[in-house]
């Protein structure tokens, strides 16, 4: 088909020519540089691999198989592969921006403390925090996308003979805890062998406690790491508990009455009902600039939110009637200290443990005790969670804890939005095994005992050169019509870095109207003072004049395992699936200093 025709109204049409996909010019002029009589044989392949791509493994036989690949397309020269096939491989699956070959390459012999995690909060919600079902169902879809860390909240059920998974004090319907406890026993290393912790918020009386200690240990048998009801004093690798469940919640105490209801935690969550996401694809990611959120103070007030962790008792007082069975299954015991902020990031040289903040505790703590904050999660864990206010299960900015070391930050992984993609391209690195090194920086200490300073200026390191080529693919996995019912789409690409707030930028290329194959040909530079955190974000808009600009695809990449040279970047939707065919012509580059 060559051309397209819209309707305009009843009895006018407008007809468009389909653009034919052409390589850029760039590309046409790499193509004499490393081919020969219209010509690329294997061996040219392979000089623009090691040269160009910087593939520093390439080898001649693995461009002949290149070559061989693309036969089937009909550009298939006896001696080599011409300028359309050179453009096809290039534009290919078989060119992605993140080289599948590193599988998981990170140490993964440090102590969990040591890794970024990738953790969800209220795991089991199909929907909103207030009057969602609550399911499995999110729970499989987590651990099928390698999520590590699932949140369960446990209650008595209505005749307090057994347990269900709910969010207390809402009007979430209950499901059967055991039924989400086969469920991560069944699906918990389809995509990842390293370990899943599971966080208990529990409200159960001790006889409940009990039951529940029964129903882990019988579910998950040998699979369950539990080293008894002694605090560890440093944890264990990933790789040491590959394959392995791990219990993470608070020392059991007594059954906490009715009386101990917050209410201002349900008040907050009424506050939150018109904050919802401004647009189709969720607000723009707020900034850390200044050491807060950019929606701080619209919020208003803090999520003292008391239910997610109890104070930790040194002593025993509040265990008089623990159930040690169920105090034995916690590997990873959590809990906030009795006292103020120091209280709670002192570090044990003898023990670790897990500290539960809010997004806007930890933002309060970040502006004062910043680098406090990083030397507690050199050895201990540290777990973020989303305010209550956040009733649509929207999220925040996930660098507010990355920069601060905390490995459990989480997130309401049934939402979508901007700051999930953050997430989920955080966690594409290491292989998407869930599980990512912290850099150095944040796990060192200097000669005199200091620890990097969040909030200090730091010297550019590097700069990322992106080249945005060109896009396909919207014509095949969209009707003709989504876009504009009156015309081809008007595209426009945005990408930019997430992450130190002096690293944190957008740009913007110019819209290309009336066409389905949009070329830009357009350059931007990025300097990175903290490049080791920061995150390629790239989405494409649809322009419209008299509402807002719709979707067109995302995707986000860690930037320390980009791959160089020139790559196809496939697009997802909001919710993080891939598309079919959408997909944009790009060129990496580090510039060095």
């Amino acid at each position: 088909m060559s051309k397209q025709t819209y309707r305009v109204c009843f009895c006018c049409h407008r007809r468009f020519r389909l653009p034919v996909s052409e390589a850029p010019e760039d590309i046409k002029n790499l193509f004499e540089l490393y081919s020969e009589n219209g010509v690329m044989t294997a061996p040219q392949l392979n000089k623009f691999l090691l040269e160009v791509q910087k593939e520093h493994n390439a080898t001649e036989e693995g461009a002949q198989a290149t070559i061989d690949g693309l036969k089937h397309l009909n550009i298939f020269h006896r001696k080599g592969i011409n300028l359309e096939g050179f453009f096809k491989y290039l534009f290919s699956d078989n060119n992605p921006p993140l080289s599948p070959s590193l599988g998981v390459h990170h140490e993964m012999t440090a102590p969990l403390s040591h890794y970024f995690i990738y953790t969800g909060h209220n795991s089991y919600l199909t929907g909103n925090q207030l009057s969602s079902d609550c399911s499995d169902r999110p729970i499989i879809d987590a651990l099928k996308k390698g999520v590590r860390v699932i949140e369960l909240d446990i209650w008595p059920n209505a005749t307090k003979d057994n347990v269900n998974v709910l969010h207390g004090r809402t009007l979430t319907t209950p499901v059967e805890l055991i039924k989400c406890l086969k469920s991560i026993r069944e699906h918990a290393f389809t995509a990842s062998e390293y370990p899943v912790v599971i966080t208990l918020e529990d409200h159960l009386t001790p006889d409940l406690q009990n039951k529940v200690a029964t129903m882990v240990t019988q579910t998950f048998g040998d699979v369950l790491f539990s080293p008894g009801s002694e605090c560890l004093s440093e944890f264990p690798s990933p790789e040491s508990l590959k394959r392995r469940i791990i219990i993470s919640t608070k020392p059991p105490k007594e059954y906490l009455e009715a009386k101990e209801v917050k209410e201002k935690e349900k008040n907050d969550a009424q506050a939150g009902k018109n904050l919802g996401d401004e647009e189709a694809w969720g607000k723009e990611v707020p900034s850390l600039k200044g050491g807060t959120l950019a929606d701080h103070k619209q919020n208003g007030g803090d999520d003292e939110d008391n239910n997610d962790e109890e104070d930790l008792d040194d002593g025993d007082k509040s265990q008089h009637n623990a159930a040690p069975e169920y105090k034995r299954l916690i590997a990873i015991h959590a809990g906030k200290p009795k006292g103020g902020l120091e209280e709670c990031l002192k570090v044990d040289p003898g023990r670790v443990r897990r500290l539960s903040l809010s997004e806007q505790q930890l933002e309060k703590a970040a502006i004062t005790h910043g680098k406090e904050i990083v030397r507690f999660t050199q050895r201990n864990i540290l777990r973020v969670y989303p305010k209550g206010t956040r009733i649509d299960s929207s999220n925040y900015n996930p660098l507010i804890g990355w920069m601060h070391g905390a490995q459990m930050v989480a997130f309401n992984m049934q939402g979508y939005g901007r700051s999930l993609w953050l997430m989920q391209g955080m966690f594409k690195g290491n292989g998407g095994c869930g599980y990512v090194k912290k850099p150095d920086f944040l796990l060192n200490t200097g000669p005199n005992n200091e620890v990097f300073d969040p909030r200090a200026s730091l010297p550019v390191k590097t700069t990322l050169k992106v080249t945005v080529y060109m896009g396909e693919g919207w014509y095949y996995d969209f009707r003709h019509t989504h876009f504009d019912a009156f015309s081809p789409p008007d595209f426009y690409a945005r990408v930019g870095i997430a992450g130190v707030p002096a690293d944190t930028v957008m740009k913007k290329t110019k819209t290309l109207e009336d066409n389905w194959i949009p070329i830009w040909n357009e350059q931007f530079e990025f300097p990175l003072t903290v490049p080791e955190l920061a995150l390629l974000r790239i989405e494409v808009h649809e322009y419209d004049m008299s509402e807002k600009d719709d979707f067109g695809g995302q995707t986000c990449l860690p930037v320390s395992e980009l791959s160089t040279g020139i790559r196809a970047v496939p697009l997802h939707d909001n919710k993080g699936e891939k598309y079919n065919t959408v997909k944009l012509l790009m060129r990496f580059e580090f510039l060095t200093l």
